[in-house]
């Protein structure tokens, strides 16, 4: 088959959890990171699929390489070719579809709950489960995208995925792993900390992070290999 597309824009931010998804199932893929000085393809022909990471940037930062990464969400929805946005990558999806990514009514930061909407989409998703804790990491979220299924809400941001057919888009971290996670605890930026301070409630610190790890990850990868799965069914088989 043909590969997965895997667009980076960070070299922090790399595919972590959804790398051992695709390695442990036998799906080829291509890494570009921009930072690293690679440049994003221009047409998707040959890929099968295509997986958005995220990043510290804001979506509606100036930059090239976020308008390439919005046409080319174009070019795969259009082609019929699974995507899958993370944080910034869902806000990306939802700005290549025409909507505005703005502040989050609260940033959320660490292991935060979702609350999963009752409906045939979620649960092809995120089978039946109501809630769900995942990782989280952003202070802006996105507008749902016109014919979009909304999925998931939180307290503090109430767009948290929604999907179109094949595609899912997501505002939080599915793909993290252990390192990926302890790497970014150990971050200690100012607005970081201001938003512990703000926002208690959404924003973890992170130590609570470290705390939560070995508890929460092994649900959290079992959540990752079902939205992986899913959106890869149509490609893979599986």
């Amino acid at each position: 088959m043909k590969p997965i597309l895997i667009l980076q824009h960070l070299n922090a931010d790399g595919p972590a959890y959804l790398a051992t998804w695709l390695h442990r199932h036998g799906v080829p893929f291509e890494l570009r990171c921009t930072e690293a000085g690679q440049d994003f393809p221009h047409d998707l022909g040959a890929y099968a699929a295509l997986a958005v990471l995220g990043g510290e940037m804001s979506a509606n930062d100036p930059l090239p390489s976020l308008r390439q990464a919005e046409s080319l969400i174009r070019q795969a929805m259009a082609a019929g070719q699974p995507v899958i946005g993370h944080c910034l990558g869902g806000q990306l999806m939802a700005r290549a579809l025409g909507m505005r990514v703005l502040d989050s009514p609260a940033p959320e930061v660490g292991w935060q709950a979702i609350e999963l909407l009752a409906g045939d989409e979620t649960r092809r998703w995120f089978g039946d489960r109501q809630r769900a804790t995942v990782f989280q990491w952003h202070f802006e979220s996105f507008e749902l995208p016109p014919g979009a299924t909304r999925l998931a809400g939180s307290a503090a941001c109430p767009q948290q995925a929604f999907a179109i057919g094949p595609h899912l888009g997501l505002q939080f971290h599915i793909e993290v792993d252990a390192a990926k996670v302890i790497h970014w605890s150990q971050e200690d930026s100012p607005r970081w900390q201001a938003a512990c301070r703000a926002h208690p409630a959404s924003v973890q610190s992170g130590e609570g992070m470290r705390v939560a790890l070995h508890e929460q990850l092994p649900v959290h990868q079992a959540l990752a290999d079902r939205l992986y799965a899913t959106w890869l069914a149509g490609v893979t088989g599986r």
